[in-house]
């Protein structure tokens, strides 16, 4: 038995439904001090940006169900001329402590980047 290759997924940033991560040209998190996380999403061009910067689940009370982080502290910064949306909210528990799973907060933009436009 010879074992196929898994399917490529034929989902476009143009397609309808495409995901935060199919459509940014790079995403990345980190920590921005002990106490909050960022997130920068950068897009390809103009018209990829303009999808997500006008997402409708798009803002504060949205990601706030993404990250389970109170929708008052969350901040959303759209930054045309960058093409860059920027998402900063504050971490369930301070980095470094006992119960901190991602220190760096490198993985914390995945949830995002599995989300649909």
């Amino acid at each position: 038995m010879v074992n196929a290759p898994p399917p490529q997924s034929t989902t476009t940033p143009s397609d309808a439904g495409a995901t935060v991560g199919e459509l940014a040209s790079k995403i990345r998190s980190k920590n921005a001090g002990p106490f909050w996380v960022t997130i920068d999403v950068f897009l390809p061009d103009d018209d990829a940006y303009q999808r997500l910067a006008d997402a409708s689940w798009l803002t504060p009370e949205g990601i706030s169900r993404v990250y389970e982080a109170p929708a008052e502290a969350v901040k959303i910064f759209r930054i045309p001329e960058l093409r860059v949306v920027k998402i900063s909210y504050p971490r369930s528990v301070p980095q470094g402590s006992v119960n901190d799973r991602d220190i760096h907060s490198a993985q914390q933009y995945i949830p995002l980047a599995a989300h649909h436009v």
